[in-house]
């Protein structure tokens, strides 16, 4: 049965016409997270970790608004002077009540002119009804560091 749906994906591929797609998106919403001082757990084998807890938050988009629950985190992982990596889990819940966990990882680098590169790949799960198309939507975050150690805000994009 394997052989036989592996030689049908393959004779339906053969057959379709090969079309270059180009990368779209949109703006899914803005989202602010408020964090609790850090618990800095020190150097490990991975690198320094410091666990930022998330206090509370709101976000807002075109079909989308509502808060941060305080029941999420940060287990940031300071690879080196410049480069981290982010590790994140949060509780969303719309204006209407409905819930929204989200989990993403990411790297915020510092670049020595002062700027930095701070981008994130969120994933979505709910039980909405109404939001279920975000159980299988694939975002990026471009995140902005607001207040250091206290706020950060990201513009979350749905890549179509």
């Amino acid at each position: 049965m394997k052989k036989l749906v592996l030689a049908l994906v393959c004779a339906l591929s053969l057959s379709l016409p090969s079309v270059a797609q180009e990368l779209k998106s949109k703006l899914l919403f803005e989202v602010t997270f408020n964090l609790k001082p850090g618990v800095e757990v020190g150097q490990t084998l991975a690198g320094k970790r410091t666990i930022y807890p998330v206090l509370d938050g709101f976000f807002e988009g075109p079909n989308l608004k509502g808060k941060v629950l305080p029941n999420g985190g940060d287990w940031l992982m300071q690879l080196n002077e410049t480069t981290n990596k982010l590790d994140v889990r949060a509780s969303l819940q719309t204006n209407e009540g409905e819930n929204i966990y989200v989990t993403y990882q990411g790297y915020l680098k510092l670049n020595a002119d002062g700027t930095y590169y701070f981008r994130t790949t969120p994933y979505f799960e709910t039980s909405s009804k109404k939001l279920e198309y975000l159980n299988h939507t694939v975002c990026v975050g471009v995140g902005t560091i607001v207040k250091p150690g206290e706020t950060v805000s990201y513009k979350v994009y749905q890549i179509l």
